[in-house]
């Protein structure tokens, strides 16, 4: 109980503090954008995600867009961004899975999350929590990082993190985690 009102007093300390994220900046984008989005965010400056998706988005808006893309058309739209040819195929082959399995709609569960090409959990997890609102901890280098040296968890793994974050935070805090501490990170 002591451990977790002293990270709710660090919440309340960075949220005095907090720069807005990718996905408050940029408004209002459909789940599926959203998605690609984050997936593009990866090992990539927010710098570089936001005009590029604001770009995209206005011509490409949708997952049957990505469909009908070239691979090398997309692999060109995204080019700067890390993994870009890996991102390229993850984002086609989602696009399918989201048209032929989900009827256009993007899962609302962790499990479907993950099974998307290019999805783990820390992007399944900031879309449950910025698209959804559903509670969840993403946790990316610095939220394992940062929870480890100030002695909340003693973990190896992010999944390891997030697990020992969930029993630790109030769950009507999840979604602070990730965004407070990735700015403080950054």
């Amino acid at each position: 109980m002591v451990l977790q009102k002293e990270i709710l007093k660090v919440f309340s300390t960075l949220e005095k503090h907090h720069q807005p994220t990718m996905l408050e900046l940029l408004g209002d984008y459909t789940p599926f954008q959203m998605l690609v989005m984050t997936l593009l965010s990866a090992r990539t400056k927010d710098s570089l995600v936001i005009p590029l998706v604001k770009r995209l988005f206005a011509k490409y808006p949708n997952p049957e867009d990505f469909i009908a893309m070239p691979i090398k058309d997309l692999e060109a739209w995204l080019y700067g961004v890390g993994f870009y040819r890996v991102k390229a195929k993850h984002v086609k082959k989602l696009s399918q899975i989201i048209v032929d399995k989900y009827h256009g709609k993007i899962p609302e569960t962790l499990e479907e999350l993950t099974a998307l090409p290019g999805v783990g959990r820390k992007t399944a997890n900031c879309i449950l929590a910025y698209t959804f609102g559903i509670p969840a901890i993403a946790v990316d280098i610095h939220v394992h990082r940062i929870s480890n040296r100030l002695g909340w968890v003693d973990t190896k793994t992010s999944e390891e993190t997030e697990m020992a974050l969930m029993k630790l935070v109030p769950k009507n805090h999840w979604n602070d985690v990730n965004k407070l501490l990735v700015d403080h990170g950054q």
